[in-house]
């Protein structure tokens, strides 16, 4: 994973190429121009010191100091442009990754939304960290050498400081990386409860919960303050430790400059040039904030690669055969719900799926419509295994709704006609049937009204995620509790409508089970019963179904 992780961070960095170079290009000129000026400094101020003539010495002093100030205002700007390109192309990795993985992804919403969110942010930073990074290394290096150019005494000075530097930036990488890592970790399990919280804000108000739901939503904040601590403790360590060694640096080198002024080999320009390069030479600890980031980045880097790491099931490649949307499972298993199931619902059949919470209905459905994959055998439409299907045919001819529908688009007739393209008629027709029209004509601007303007109901989402379904005019309609909100009269009239093609409805509600050609009743993960409710219902066991329900 480390690996995948490095391997990503190299393809962001290098993914605007032209700008990147401009960043270095920048970069180097303003490190060049920071090397020269504590020069230029002491020249300029010998000159004056001295009483010679000076303007020529001050004017290169200017000079310098602009181009070092322009290059520092460009490297400040050109950056950020790279940071935001890398983040939008992690984000648009991660966000396809997320959504070919589909009901197959094991990262919960929340912390999806993490790492789309902050992750990408933060690893998308990674050339403008490592450009920076490495002009600061390269301005250090410098400076020791200018230093022993000036007199190598200053340069064995400073040379004995190295070891503290280096053992200081390897001490506080090595103490912030794994609770930088724990800190992003439990950041997206936060996110995780919380946006599970917000989703199911009603039930919490309905079920005066709301105090035991903010204790399991913030749970993970000793975790997180533990990791928070560890950073803060290892960043303090840093500040404080960094603190004494530059000063301690400046003295001891001020200290043999001035035995150097005593000795006549340097002049007070010199003694200010070293006192320069020092703090040039130092650079890298003072910079160790950035190491900070880099750790972060890595950080993030790896519960990116995390995702991209994941392999989504493979896509199918073959047509559909011709039928009349005949649905079959052939030894269905999926661990912890559903074994060996084997069912078969004839091409236009009208089928109702029963039985009590838990028993397995919207596994049994969520195969049929080819959500999910099932871990052992096989899910079957018209003879031909839905996992070897393209997922544009398969989706085309498999329409499915759900009892709580996630509405998408930006107007009304954009969220009935999502995924599908349909015309305007079709459209039309979907809400008619599934009796939603009539409302929506009442709105402001009727179907062009903005999706987050348009108040709706239970009943009211449900018809438009029924709408949406048929929209497509598919070959098979799966409705998953789709009708559960729905009042009775409006329940009959919809389902009297759906016409001829295959359908599969979870239900729980006997009327809608009668009407139903065929009733297949679950109990514990495989099939009891199959056949007319009539006959089934003089079996004890699914009449408790309904009672249960009631």
């Amino acid at each position: 994973m480390a690996r995948s992780a490095d391997r990503l961070l190299r393809s962001a960095a290098l993914l605007d190429r032209p700008r990147l170079v401009a960043v270095v290009v920048t970069s180097l000129i303003s490190a060049g121009a920071g090397l020269l000026l504590p020069g230029a400094l002491a020249a300029a101020t010998d000159a004056v010191l001295g009483g010679r003539g000076s303007t020529g010495a001050v004017v290169w002093l200017l000079v310098v100091g602009v181009a070092e100030i322009a290059a520092d205002a460009v490297t400040m700007l050109l950056p950020a442009r790279l940071t935001s390109n890398a983040s939008a192309w992690l984000r648009r990795r991660v966000t396809d990754r997320l959504l070919a993985l589909g009901t197959h992804s094991p990262f919960a919403p929340g912390d999806a939304v993490s790492r789309v969110s902050g992750d990408c942010a933060a690893a998308g930073g990674i050339a403008a960290v490592v450009v920076q990074l490495i002009a600061t290394a390269l301005m250090s290096s410098g400076a020791v050498v200018l230093l022993a150019l000036l007199d190598w005494r200053l340069a064995l000075v400073f040379l004995g400081s190295l070891p503290f530097a280096l053992l200081l930036a390897r001490s506080h990488l090595r103490g912030t990386a794994k609770d930088v890592l724990a800190y992003q970790q439990v950041s997206g399990e936060l996110s995780a409860r919380l946006l599970d919280a917000v989703a199911g804000l009603r039930t919490i108000a309905a079920s005066g919960t709301a105090d035991a739901e903010a204790a399991r939503v913030l749970r993970p904040l000793p975790r997180l303050n533990l990791a928070g601590q560890g950073m803060w403790r290892t960043q303090a360590r840093m500040v404080w430790r960094a603190g004494l060694l530059l000063p301690t640096v400046e003295i001891l080198t001020l200290a043999a400059a001035g035995f150097g002024v005593l000795d006549g080999r340097l002049s007070a320009g010199d003694v200010l040039a070293a006192l320069g390069y020092v703090a040039l030479g130092l650079g890298l600890v003072t910079q160790i904030p950035l190491l900070t980031t880099l750790s972060r980045i890595r950080s993030a880097a790896y519960r990116i690669a995390e995702v991209l790491d994941t392999e989504p099931p493979p896509r199918g490649a073959l047509g559909l055969l011709p039928g009349n949307g005949t649905l079959e499972l052939r030894g269905a298993t999926v661990h912890g719900a559903l074994t060996n199931v084997d069912l078969t619902i004839p091409g236009g059949c009208f089928a109702a799926v029963v039985g009590s919470s838990g028993s397995g209905k919207s596994t049994v459905v969520s195969l049929l419509a080819g959500l999910r994959r099932p871990d052992a055998g096989q899910a079957l439409l018209d003879g031909r295994d839905l996992a070897v299907l393209r997922p544009d045919e398969l989706r085309a001819v498999v329409g499915y709704a759900a009892a709580e529908p996630a509405l998408l688009g930006g107007t009304v007739s954009d969220a009935v006609g999502y995924g599908s393209w349909a015309s305007i008629p079709a459209v039309d027709a979907a809400c008619r049937t599934a009796r939603i029209h009539d409302v929506l004509v009442r709105l402001p601007r009727g179907y062009d009204t903005l999706l987050a303007e348009t108040p709706m109901s239970g009943g009211e989402s449900a018809r438009m995620g029924l709408a949406r379904a048929l929209a497509r005019n598919p070959r098979v309609l799966l409705l998953d509790d789709a009708t559960a909100s729905l009042d009775t009269v409006t329940e009959r009239a919809v389902t009297a409508e759906l016409g001829r093609r295959t359908r599969v409805v979870v239900t729980h509600r006997a009327a809608m089970a009668a009407r139903a050609d065929v009733v297949v009743w679950l109990a514990a993960g495989q099939v009891r019963a199959v056949g007319p409710h009539a006959r089934l219902w003089q079996m004890p066991g699914y009449r408790a179904v309904f009672t249960e329900e009631t």
